[in-house]
């Protein structure tokens, strides 16, 4: 089967996001990489559930995850009857799914497309853990190429050899941007954030950037407006946790901020990805808090006195007057009318998945 990961970098590569095999689920460690390149190994679904709860893998890679562990649990239940595995399938669909609060609307989709991949292969008399491992790879050839047309899209809106500000990790959109801007021989220079406490974009972000040939810079959450200041910054882009349909945008804690620094000093705000079916208004959006105790320390290492107060909301939320564009496989679309995407026909980055 060809695969969609071809030509990205390491850490895109379907086997070193999360992984399927001989009863477990081995799932980079992203709290660790690049200073080392270790695997989580999990022999039971709630370790998967709990390894997202963790974070052990951020931004799309709990998605990969979540179907491989839909895999895991599979070969847990094997040897029950028809109705005790599918009552089993049900249940780790529900606890894999709700291991972040903030996306459990696409963890749903991903889960169910599992599970109607487990009943096709029990009609069938397959391997249903092996069902699910192809199902997973089918789905994920879908959302990457799905994500290149997107790339297309969003390096249309680069100049030639530009300067582009990125927050956090957008895992899929980054390598496909890349790889989008390379096959135009474009080269761009990108700035990332490094977003603590986890430090996705020093981290991960530059990484990819790195592996994949870029000149890449890492700059800390303060300094975005003196870099688009002076050092002649284009355009900001990022991905996205959640899409409303009226336009907000839920991303990692921090992009709020930069976009308001873009809007004043007037360039523009890119984000990527499909309106969310589930969530047709902001309101229906849950922020996750997290530990506070992550904020007084920065990679394991305590920055603040004992007794000092933290504070740790995972996302932040973006209003539509300071996006420029949300950016889709089918074209870019104003925040303001985003509900069009639906009443098209489009079937959203994730609703592809289930059935495929």
């Amino acid at each position: 089967m060809e695969r969609a990961d071809q030509g990205l970098a390491f850490m895109l590569q379907y086997e070193n996001v999360a992984w399927y095999e001989d009863g477990a689920v081995r799932i980079l460690d992203r709290r660790i990489y690049p200073t080392r390149v270790e695997f989580v190994v999990c022999k039971d679904h709630r370790e998967v559930a709990q390894a997202i709860t963790d974070m052990v893998t951020q931004s799309a890679g709990p998605y990969t995850a979540a179907a491989m562990g839909m895999a895991l649990a599979a070969f847990e239940c094997r040897d029950q009857s028809e109705s005790g595995q599918r009552e089993y399938l049900r249940q780790a669909a529900g606890t894999i799914a709700h291991a972040r609060p903030t996306t459990t609307d696409r963890m749903k989709i991903i889960v169910q497309g599992c599970m109607d991949a487990a009943e096709k292969a029990r009609e069938a008399g397959e391997n249903i853990s092996e069902a699910i491992v192809r199902h997973t790879v089918v789905s994920n050839n879908a959302r990457y190429n799905k994500i290149g047309k997107m790339a297309s899209y969003l390096v249309d809106m680069f100049p030639q050899n530009g300067k582009v500000l990125t927050q956090c990790f957008g895992e899929t959109i980054v390598g496909q941007m890349l790889k989008e801007a390379k096959k135009r021989g474009n080269a761009l220079k990108l700035y990332c954030a490094e977003t603590r406490p986890y430090f996705q974009g020093a981290r991960l972000t530059a990484s990819v950037a790195r592996d994949m040939g870029f000149d890449v810079t890492v700059i800390t959450d303060n300094m975005p407006a003196f870099a688009i200041q002076n050092e002649g910054i284009d355009v900001f882009t990022s991905a996205a946790d959640v899409i409303c349909q009226d336009g907000y945008i839920v991303n990692k804690v921090g992009t709020f901020q930069i976009a308001i620094v873009a809007k004043y000093l007037g360039i523009p705000y890119f984000v990527s990805g499909s309106p969310d079916k589930g969530h047709p208004e902001v309101g229906t959006v849950k922020i996750e808090m997290r530990d506070p105790e992550f904020v007084l320390q920065a990679m394991g290492v305590r920055t603040a006195m004992e007794g000092v107060k933290g504070y740790y909301p995972s996302f932040d939320i973006t209003p539509p007057h300071l996006v420029s564009g949300v950016v889709t496989e089918c074209g870019i679309f104003s925040p303001y009318d985003l509900k069009r995407y639906y009443r098209d026909g489009n079937p959203g980055e994730y609703e592809t998945i289930i059935g495929v």
